[in-house]
């Protein structure tokens, strides 16, 4: 018996790029502010070799420095991305990618639900994506 074609379901593409849009923006040595990137799914790999980094061993703290700039595709015009960029990120955007790790590599996404604090209405919003005012 043969099947039909819309019998058969497509297989989900699995994401493993995430865009995101930092709350400051990197600043490169022209003064050029970076705010638009990629980031891309942690493997094993990633998370494993920051582990055996001088600076991680020294600072622990250091050791999200290392994971990020692995992961981080690209910031603004930025395609080499490395600790070096991250370390010179403001505090907001380095916790704000972060955050934006830890969501899209243990739970699988960037959505989040929030509510309204004047009525209390539930609904999602991309955390990754847009800025203030856009949908």
């Amino acid at each position: 018996m043969k099947r039909s074609s819309s019998a058969v379901a497509a297989a989900p593409v699995m994401q493993t790029e995430f865009a995101f849009s930092l709350p400051r923006g990197y600043v490169d040595d022209s003064g050029v502010v970076h705010r638009d990137g990629v980031m891309r799914l942690a493997t094993a790999r990633d998370e494993l070799i920051p582990l055996r980094d001088d600076r991680v061993r020294e600072n622990s703290a250091f050791l999200t420095v290392v994971l990020l700039g692995r992961v981080v595709v690209r910031i603004g015009s930025v395609v080499d991305v490395h600790a070096g960029i991250i370390e010179n990120l403001f505090a907001s955007d380095l916790a704000f990618l972060q955050d934006m790790y830890r969501r899209i590599n243990s739970e699988g996404h960037t959505r989040s639900g929030v509510a309204c604090p004047s009525c209390g209405h539930g609904f999602e919003v991309d955390i990754a994506g847009g800025r203030l005012g856009e949908s």
